[in-house]
């Protein structure tokens, strides 16, 4: 009686083994070789970026020194360079013909990097959107961030509330990264099952959660702000219409990198959940990939939107490592200094 028990034990792991290692397969490797071409592209292009930005602002700016939305760039800065570690594997994946990472403690590490990355681009995308909710629309009232702002603490317990929700990636109940997957012989065991279903929820709850309720806050403040905006007749019209563009910028940004590939988990759920046919759901898995890929420029994207939109951070990034570009050459080192710690300098340098 043991022998036939141990038989179909081992029967059954051989069978969800090889589930496991066909659904890790691509099944368009032409298709994957492009999707590891772009990946390789963006780690080329974001690299330099972001470590010149996270140069500035540790040796130029004195983020730490500021009470301005520095230290929350900062930590953006940071969550993308954690990203970043993650691209080269994803590419040699690609081009391995696999879509993750046959490898179980490989894929629970990539997970992890990734849901860190992403909750914290998020989380700190939206607390810079409420501060300037609150200083457009509400000035004359107290911004508890403008507190928050003079400390570490907020960035601190930012990434700290962001680790237990990374906890779902570090279980050993998903097949591949996959979710709600039926495995051969899984329906013999139903308290597996009943787990497996659970956990496999509470990861796509969290990783639902995290780019749905940042987008209604994020819409919300855009609207706000841009409306203030536009009601305003007193003041520089130029920077009102670089405000306006900055906000409307983060919107957009944020709805390219992030909406679409949610929309895309959510069909690939549906298909598995439903019992789509197998081709179907490849696509399904295919278009997820795609555009989980789409996701990444994320990297390149938040400094040039967030960072560079600020005249003061463009000319000091420019004075830096492009001084050809601005007018009158080199500026002096104190004038950068100068500029970083006050509020209104009194020569900002202009830009070709």
């Amino acid at each position: 009686m043991n022998l036939v028990s141990d038989h179909v034990q081992n029967t059954t792991m051989a069978s969800t083994a090889s589930t496991l290692d066909k659904d890790c397969l691509v099944t368009n490797e032409a298709l994957y070789r492009v999707y590891a071409a772009v990946t390789i592209i963006i780690f080329i292009l974001a690299l330099p970026l972001n470590a010149s930005v996270l140069h500035l602002f540790i040796f130029k700016l004195k983020f730490w020194k500021t009470n301005s939305n520095n230290i929350f760039l900062f930590n953006m800065v940071l969550a993308d360079i954690l990203l970043l570690f993650c691209l080269p594997f994803k590419a040699h994946n690609f081009l391995s013909g696999e879509r993750r990472s046959v490898q179980d403690a490989t894929c629970k590490a990539m997970l992890f990097m990734m849901f860190l990355n992403r909750g914290a681009s998020i989380a700190f995308l939206t607390v810079i959107s409420i501060d300037r909710y609150f200083n457009v629309v509400w000035p004359g009232r107290k911004n508890f961030l403008k507190a928050l702002k003079k400390s570490p603490h907020i960035s601190i317990i930012i990434w700290l509330l962001l680790l237990p929700l990374t906890i779902p990636t570090m279980l050993n109940t998903f097949e591949c990264c996959n979710s709600h997957k039926a495995v051969d012989g899984e329906d013999k065991n139903k308290k597996i099952a009943f787990v497996k279903d659970v956990v496999d929820s509470l990861r796509e709850i969290v990783f639902f959660t995290q780019i749905v309720i940042p987008f209604v806050i994020l819409l919300y403040c855009t609207v706000c702000i841009v409306n203030r905006l536009r009601k305003k007749t007193v003041g520089d019209k130029t920077k009102l219409r670089r405000a306006s563009f900055l906000v409307s910028s983060v919107m957009v940004v944020f709805s390219i990198c992030f909406l679409p590939c949610a929309l895309a988990r959510m069909v690939l759920l549906i298909a598995r959940v439903q019992g789509w046919s197998e081709d179907t759901e490849n696509i399904a898995a295919e278009a997820f990939d795609g555009l989980m890929v789409l996701s990444y420029f994320d990297c390149l994207l938040d400094p040039l939107v967030y960072c560079f939109c600020s005249t003061k951070f463009k000319g000091l990034y420019l004075s830096s490592y492009f001084p050809c570009l601005v007018k009158g050459g080199q500026v002096p080192e104190d004038s950068l200094n100068s500029a970083a710690h006050s509020s209104n300098p009194k020569r900002i340098n202009s830009v070709i």
